[in-house]
């Protein structure tokens, strides 16, 4: 195939051997992935928490800066996509599927075993939102937005290539042209097949749960099959169209899913509560957030496994996440200025999570609560179903779950088979429908193998574990971002602030 670079192969290689892994010693593979994901949480849980809250003040800090005005792209160009449609394609390739899948489950999970405080208490019901904000809000976005605006820049800006590579040049010169700048690509691309596959397995099994708990269909691998090859063929026909057609037609569906759902639950659950409970969990976030940022439990080992399991495992999750999300969010940025991307990529999407966990959590919590069913028997992917089952039109709500899911489910596959082509066709804008096909194939099939043996936890071990190599990388691209950037605002001073002309007092002797 043509355009094809090196990149491709040799993560094709690593994915396939990691494949035949897991199949071969699915339990042996998941013990060693686990192993290293241990030891990376409990040894460097600190430097997690210090990089990540360094991210979250180098955005704040962009927003504020006079480089904000710098556009992503030539100085008239304007943006491809207008802001609805943007936010939507950012969201769904960022959270998407996570927060139908944890929305409900988490607060839930934090009520009933809280960081600190009694479990069942008035205290962990505060805490239990108030986690799950932190967990969800600007630190994660913080992540997403710091790699999607190195990309952007340098790629609109100064015309590089859409490789992560080409970020580093400032700071790592001509070396990133050669066999290291390929090792930075293909650590990226592994860990967005990875990620992906490991969301794809996840995502089935959330739909074979809503689907059983509704329709008593079995919980297995044959049904799992089927829905993957479905969402398959569906992911794929978006993916050809390109992003001006299939995938922000499918964000935009994604927005209105997700907005019929969240009004209609928070109509039928306790509406005033929940925006007791939102009003409340933002004051309360906003209050403990330099605390929860750095809170590290050094002498409470009970704590310090609650902070390793949770905060420390979302961190390197999201950075581990990071080079896919990145990449989609930079290519569909183009013509914005850096002050309204970060805005809209780091403030906004937060705001939105913050209100969605609110209305799910705190119905999940009352439900709880009552006592008339005890959702913590449920599995993770049946929570959601057990909650609406126990309120008005759950029929309904649960419909728009599923399809939720699935267009979720979609959107985030196809975005994904339009950065691995990216990635693996030297950067290229629109990269041949062959190559993103091959990539989706080998998604979803990597996904049914892992299903079928029990290797898909393994899996996301492993990438966790690759969170930490492309956490340095993510250093050195804030480095590089903010070498480039304090150049072009001395270049820019004038525009940026611009001085008072000279006063030219008139001649009195001219008439």
């Amino acid at each position: 195939m043509k355009k094809i670079s090196n990149v491709f192969w040799i993560t094709v290689a690593l994915v396939l051997a990691s494949v035949i892994f897991g199949v071969a010693a699915p339990e042996g593979f998941e013990e060693a992935t686990g192993n290293i994901q241990t030891f990376l949480t409990s040894s460097f849980g600190w430097y997690y928490l210090i990089l990540v809250t360094i991210i979250v003040l180098f955005c704040l800090f962009l927003i504020f800066s006079p480089v904000g005005a710098i556009r992503l792209g030539k100085p008239d160009e304007k943006p491809e996509f207008t802001r609805m449609s943007w936010f939507a394609m950012l969201f769904s390739a960022g959270m998407g599927i996570g927060l139908v899948f944890w929305g409900a489950a988490e607060p839930l999970s934090h009520f009933m075993a809280p960081p600190l405080a009694e479990p069942g208490t008035n205290e962990a019901y505060k805490e239990a939102l108030r986690y799950t904000f932190f967990h969800w809000g600007i630190h994660a976005w913080g992540i997403y937005a710091i790699v999607a605006l190195a990309l952007a820049y340098f790629q609109f800006r100064h015309d590089e290539p859409g490789l992560i590579s080409a970020t580093l040049k400032p700071v790592l010169g001509k070396s990133m042209d050669g066999v290291w700048g390929t090792v930075v690509d293909v650590l990226a691309v592994f860990a967005t097949v990875i990620g992906v596959a490991t969301t794809l397995g996840f995502g089935a099994a959330q739909i074979n749960g809503g689907l059983s708990y509704l329709f008593g269909i079995p919980v297995s691998f044959f049904v799992q099959f089927i829905i993957v090859a479905v969402v398959t063929v569906l992911f794929m026909i978006s993916a050809s169209t390109g992003l001006g057609k299939g995938i922000k037609i499918l964000s935009n569906a994604n927005m209105v899913l997700a907005v019929a759902l969240l009004l209609l639950l928070f109509i039928v659950g306790p509406t005033v509560l929940i925006l007791d409970m939102f009003t409340d969990s933002i004051g309360g976030y906003i209050q403990n957030i330099v605390r929860m940022s750095f809170r590290i439990a050094p002498l409470n080992e009970d704590h310090r496994e609650w902070i390793n399991g949770w905060t420390i495992f979302y961190w390197a999750w999201w950075i581990s996440w990071s080079p896919f999300v990145g990449i989609f969010i930079a290519r569909v940025s183009r013509g914005r200025t850096i002050r309204e991307f970060i805005i809209g990529v780091l403030l906004l999407p937060a705001l939105v999570s913050f209100f969605w966990f609110s209305v799910f959590g705190t119905s999940a919590i009352e439900i709880q609560k009552a006592g008339n069913i005890d959702l913590s028997q449920f599995a993770t992917e049946e929570v959601l179903f057990a909650v609406f089952g126990e309120l008005p039109w759950s029929a309904i709500l649960s419909i728009i779950a599923i399809l939720l899911v699935s267009t979720f489910f979609i959107t985030s596959a196809d975005s994904a088979t339009f950065v691995l082509g990216m990635q693996t066709t030297y950067g290229s804008l629109t990269p041949p429908n062959r190559v993103k096909f091959t990539w989706g194939i080998a998604q979803s099939t990597v996904a049914l193998i892992l299903l079928y043996s029990g290797g898909l936890q393994a899996l996301q071990n492993a990438l966790i574990a690759a969170a930490f190599p492309f956490s340095f990388i993510m250093i050195l691209m804030m480095l590089s971002l903010y070498k480039s950037l304090t150049r072009e605002k001395k270049e820019l001073g004038l525009y940026l602030k611009p001085k008072k002309p000279k006063s030219t007092k008139q001649n009195p002797k001219t008439p």
